[in-house]
C-alpha cells in the first residue's frame, strides 16, 4: 500500500503513470481471484460488502433469511426459515441469497448448487473456499475481514453474468462500478488475500480453532450455565457466541471493555432501544437469551493465555451478575 501511494497516475489514463496504476489494480485483481478460487470469474472492486450487496442485489427479487447481515437484509425478502441449528432452508437456490458463514454465530451454511448470491465476507480468508466450486453465481467479499484495509471489497461473479451498475459515470470496473479506483486500498486487498491464502495453507486457522475451544471449555467449567450458540455445528474457527439470559450484551461489552477486552454484543441498539439479535431469535432463542448474547472473535495472534485471562474476567463478572439477580 505504501508503494502504491507513490503511483500518482489515474488508472484510466493511457500514459505511463496511468498504466502503472492500472497494473497495480490488475495484479491485485489476480491475487484476490486466486485466493478466492475464482480464476476466470470477474472481480469487481467496490467500497466494501455493503456496496457490494447493493450492486449484486438491487432490482432482484431474491429470498433470504433473518440470519443475513443488515446490508443484505435491506435488499431481500426475509421469508426463508431457519432451524434451531442455525441452518437456512433454501427452496429455490436460483432466487435466493445465502451467507456462507454467519457474522454473529460463525455457523457455516451448506450452499446449494445454483445459488444466486452468497455473502462470503466472513468466511473468505478463514475457510478453504473456492468460488468456482461453490455453485453460486455471485459472491460478496471484503478486505478488512482478512486483515486488509477497510473501505475496499468486491463482488465476484461468473463471467458473462448480467450486473447493472448502481454507480454510473466513467465506466470503470468493466462498466459495473464507475469512479476512479481506490488504488491504494485495492493493492492492500490483493496483498491481504495472498497472505490469507498462505495462512490457510500453513494451518494458522486450525490453531485459532484450538484456542477458541480452550476458551469455551474454560467458560463452561467455571460458568456451566453459559449457553454456547452453534457449539455442535460447523463454525468459523475464530468465532464464539455465547449468552447469559438476563445479562444484556451491551452491559457485558462495556464491562469487558473496562477490563481490556474488545468484544461485540449479539444485540443491537436502534433509536435508543435495545432489541434482541435477529439471528438468535430466528434460531428459536427467546428474547431474554438473545439480548444476553455476545460474540468473541479471535485472531492468529490470540494466545491461550489471552483467552484464559478473558474467561477468568468474564466469569467473575457473570457470577457477580448472578448474585445481584438472585
Amino acid at each position: 500500500m505504501i508503494a502504491a501511494m507513490g503511483v500518482s497516475g489515474n488508472p484510466s489514463s493511457v500514459h505511463a503513470e496511468g498504466r502503472a496504476a492500472k497494473a497495480i489494480i490488475e495484479r491485485a485483481r489476480a491475487q484476490v481471484a486466486a485466493a478466492f478460487g475464482a480464476e476466470g470469474a470477474d472481480v469487481v472492486f467496490t467500497s466494501g460488502s455493503t456496496e457490494g450487496a447493493a450492486l449484486a442485489l438491487a432490482g432482484r427479487d431474491l429470498h433470504g433469511s433473518a440470519l443475513e447481515h443488515d446490508a443484505v437484509r435491506a435488499w431481500i425478502k426475509e421469508d426463508l426459515s431457519v432451524d434451531t441449528s442455525g441452518h437456512v432452508q433454501v427452496t429455490d437456490p436460483q432466487a435466493s441469497c445465502l451467507q456462507l458463514a454467519n457474522s454473529e454465530t460463525g455457523i457455516i451454511q451448506d450452499l446449494p448448487d445454483g445459488l444466486a448470491v452468497t455473502d462470503a465476507t466472513q468466511a473468505f480468508g478463514k475457510l478453504p473456499v473456492a468460488f468456482n466450486w461453490m455453485g453460486a453465481t455471485m459472491a460478496l467479499i471484503s478486505a478488512h475481514k482478512l486483515g486488509g484495509p477497510k473501505g475496499i471489497g468486491a463482488v465476484v461473479l461468473k463471467r458473462g453474468t448480467d450486473l447493472a451498475a448502481q454507480i454510473k459515470g466513467g465506466g470503470q470496473e468493466m462498466g459495473r462500478r464507475s469512479g476512479t479506483e481506490n488504488v491504494i486500498g485495492i493493492a492492500g486487498f490483493g496483498a491481504a488475500a495472498e497472505a490469507a491464502s498462505r495462512d490457510l495453507d500453513s494451518g494458522v486457522w486450525d490453531r485459532v480453532a484450538e484456542i477458541r475451544n480452550i476458551l469455551e471449555k474454560a467458560l463452561a467449567a467455571e460458568c456451566p450455565d453459559t449457553i454456547f450458540v452453534g457449539k455442535d455445528a460447523r463454525r468459523l474457527p475464530n468465532t464464539s457466541c455465547f449468552a447469559t439470559p438476563g445479562w444484556k450484551g451491551e452491559t457485558q461489552v462495556m464491562q469487558m471493555d473496562l477490563a481490556g477486552f474488545a468484544i461485540s454484543a449479539g444485540s443491537a441498539c436502534s433509536s435508543g432501544k435495545v432489541r434482541a439479535s435477529a439471528v438468535l431469535t430466528a434460531m428459536g432463542y427467546d428474547e431474554t437469551t438473545a439480548q444476553g448474547a455476545i460474540r468473541v472473535s479471535l485472531g492468529p495472534q490470540t494466545t491461550e493465555t489471552d483467552v484464559l485471562r478473558f474467561a477468568e474476567s468474564w466469569c467473575a463478572k457473570q457470577k457477580k451478575h448472578r448474585a445481584r439477580s438472585a
